[in-house]
């Protein structure tokens, strides 16, 4: 299962770093991520142990969250810190001193949200813009999202109608006060260095803009008068600290959307007149103007080292350190500094995933580093404004609670269900001393994780990090077990931890029963080559493929698997999908990609439930670009041989032709063992799909809270 590579060395990753006065231990920086934890600006205990728990892993530098420099004027969260008035320095301070003592160093971000700051709309006061905003903006993705989602994204705003208001000559001479005031409270504070947020929409990123800045005045038109705002903010800045603070400007290499939107080009003009005008370092993001459609390109992109030719092409044009962010992976990383396309990479959701990162690599254990599996639920949050979660870290936010107590009296805890709510457990009752094994009825650990990395390929290195850290650990694995009572028994344990997953069963029409219908089991099973594969559902080519692929071991690799299904997968042309959640979507594009014409036939009014809102509007749209047709409020009636017929959400009947039937809903929880063991007189606990479904997020999260307390 690894395919991480071993024992490599990532010496231009570790090595020291100088951006302007300071220097810094390694390459790696942790980029600005909203938590929202400060109350009324004032940055609390949680924030910096938040923060301290990255300082003390091993990184470089830490960039707080976007902190408004007029605040709460300007600002998206009355939960971000406040750099406006002195009051705010004592917070900034503690985390100054509490980030040094970790071994790190710490620059503060610093921005006006201008066009998006929340907190004005809520208030009432107009939006401090370069231009009036005209740009059309496609919201129908929103459609997608349930009625307490759209509910929670309003209130953050209460319901208030947006104005907007033109900068002035007056406005914009008290913006660039405000900066210059704002850095000099991060000095008295003790940190090392500033960062100002040119990107992403905010006031200094729309005045650069040709799509936000449409002024004839000195502050618009040309690029060197569009980024005059931002140069007038670096100069004073400048002049306020001196060289006590790092200065760095975080720029988008490319804004993603409509004409007028700001070019590489540009981009490469502006970072040699920020350089002039005193910037340390050049920091590049990208940003997808609507973030209903571009979000996954920017500001938190799909595609791994997505900003790294933009910043390969800006470092060539200037003299200062350039740093780069755009899901940035250790080795990727690497490869980056030693190419020389930049000299700092930032890696903000792998260090949510696992703020040790960098002592890990130093260590040289990278197949220690929990990887981030790029599901957006961490950035969902901050469309309502509250505090991140990570699906594969449940201590983020909690930091204190990472650090496992040794139990006085290890006892014998059995796991049945080798998924990554079973692996979770078993990792977890190690780490706390327990004698621990783990039996699998398959013959392989992942569960319904290992067939979803065919579809999903960033869940699999979870779990190869999980597989990894059982055998590092000592765990006992029990592969191709069926667990009854009896077989528990005889292993005599002291308590049982249930993580056996959902049922997937078939819809209650006629025809569900045909061989053409597949659970996700059975599907799973015959792809896998493992379980039902020689039952009679799937066509006889499909039933010896999967023999022939478990043969030649096609079927124990996923990468060989979706190459080998992009050329021969023989389930027909037509394939109709009945659910439309977060499984099904994920199916549908895996067959639309191989050619397969597909529908996809959803009960409810929104498709893509559970997944994080970005992810779930990209998946939405790339199945409509693969040409998927999607059906919400859909009724399935009945499946023939060919045809599923259903009513559409106008009470329509229609057909889809169907050579494949794959049913991704009638997922139920469930863990019949449990109460049978329970009569014996075995303590049980229940985790993951087996107790509620979840997916990835809620096995790991159940697994955890239980393992816990064992």
């Amino acid at each position: 299962m690894r395919t991480r590579r071993t024992g490599q060395s990532f010496s231009h990753l570790l090595a020291p770093g100088r951006i302007g006065p300071i220097t810094l231990p390694n390459r790696v920086i942790m980029p600005a991520m909203d938590m929202n934890v400060c109350h009324d600006g004032v940055i609390v205990d949680e924030d910096i142990e938040h923060y301290v728990a990255r300082a003390a892993g091993g990184t470089g530098m830490i960039i707080t969250s976007a902190s408004a420099v007029a605040f709460p004027i300007g600002a998206t969260s009355m939960k971000e810190p406040g750099l406006s008035d002195d009051k705010f320095i004592p917070g900034l301070k503690a985390l100054a001193d509490a980030v040094h003592d970790a071994g790190s160093l710490l620059c503060v971000q610093a921005t006006h949200h201008g066009k998006v700051a929340r907190v004005d709309t809520a208030n009432g006061r107009p939006l401090l813009v370069p231009s009036e905003p005209n740009e059309p903006r496609d919201l129908s993705s929103l459609r997608d999202n349930t009625p307490d989602e759209l509910a929670k994204m309003g209130s953050v705003t209460k319901g208030m109608p947006t104005t907007y208001k033109e900068a002035t000559e007056e406005d914009i001479a008290w913006v660039i006060d405000q900066f210059a005031q704002a850095a000099r409270r991060v000095m008295e504070a003790g940190a090392d260095a500033f960062e100002i947020h040119c990107a992403h929409g905010y006031l200094l990123g729309g005045f650069l803009s040709r799509a936000d800045n449409r002024r004839t005045d000195s502050w618009g038109g040309s690029l060197e008068n569009r980024a005059k705002l931002a140069c007038e903010v670096i100069a004073a800045v400048r002049r306020t600290v001196g060289d006590r603070l790092a200065l760095l400007v975080r720029v988008a290499g490319e804004e993603y959307g409509p004409e007028g939107a700001l070019t590489t080009e540009e981009t490469i003009q502006a970072a040699r007149l920020f350089e002039a005008a005193g910037a340390d370092a050049i920091h590049v993001t990208g940003w997808g103007r609507n973030p209903f459609a571009d979000f996954l390109k920017g500001p938190l992109p799909n595609e791994v080292g997505a900003y790294r030719d933009y910043a390969r092409q800006v470092k060539a044009a200037v003299n200062i350190p350039v740093i780069t962010v755009g899901r940035v992976l250790p080795e990727v990383g690497e490869e980056i500094i030693a190419a020389g396309d930049a000299d700092f990479v930032a890696m903000g959701r792998q260090l949510l995933a696992d703020p040790d990162l960098v002592n890990k690599l130093n260590a040289g254990r990278r197949e220690s580093v929990r990887p981030c599996i790029n599901c957006y639920v961490c950035v969902e949050q901050n469309f309502w404004d509250d505090t991140p979660v990570c699906a594969v870290n449940p201590a983020l936010g909690d930091e204190q609670a990472a650090t496992f107590l040794p139990v006085p009296s290890p006892r014998h805890v059995v796991v049945i269900g080798g998924g990554p709510g079973g692996m979770e457990t078993a990792r977890v009752a190690r780490e706390r001393g327990h004698r621990v094994t783990l039996v699998e009825a398959g013959d392989r650990l992942g569960g319904s994780a290992w067939f979803s990395q065919l579809t999903t390929p960033p869940n699999g290195p979870l779990l190869e990090w999980q597989q990894h850290e059982l055998e590092r650990l000592g765990v006992v694995v029990l592969l191709g077990q069926r667990a009854t009572v009896e077989s528990i028994l005889a292993l005599r344990p002291s308590t049982v931890v249930l993580a056996t997953g959902a049922h997937r069963g078939l819809p209650a029409v006629p025809g569900a029963d045909l061989p053409h219908v597949q659970t996700g089991d059975t599907l799973r099973a015959l792809m896998t080559g493992t379980g039902d594969a020689g039952s009679s559902r799937g066509g006889r080519t499909m039933r010896w493929a999967a023999r022939a692929g478990r043969l030649t071991g096609v079927t124990r690799h996923p990468e060989l698997i979706r190459r080998a299904t992009r050329t021969f997968l023989p389930v027909g042309k037509d394939v109709v999908v009945i659910g439309g959640s977060l499984v099904g979507l994920e199916l549908a594009e895996f067959f639309a990609e191989r050619g397969k014409s597909v529908t996809v036939l959803e009960t409810g009014a929104q498709l893509g439930l559970p997944m994080a809102l970005p992810r779930r509007w990209h998946a939405v749209r790339r199945a409509a670009e693969h040409g998927v047709r999607l059906e919400r409020k859909a009724t399935v009636e009945e499946i023939t041989a060919t045809t599923v017929r259903y009513r559409d959400g106008d009470g329509h009947e229609q057909t889809a032709s169907a050579d494949l039937v794959v049913v991704a809903s009638e997922v139920t929880s469930g863990a019949p063992l449990a109460e049978q063991l329970a009569d014996r007189g075995v303590t049980v606990e229940v985790v993951g799909d087996a107790a509620e479904v979840g997916y990835i997020q809620g096995a790991v999260h159940s697994a955890w809270r239980v393992a816990r307390t064992l």
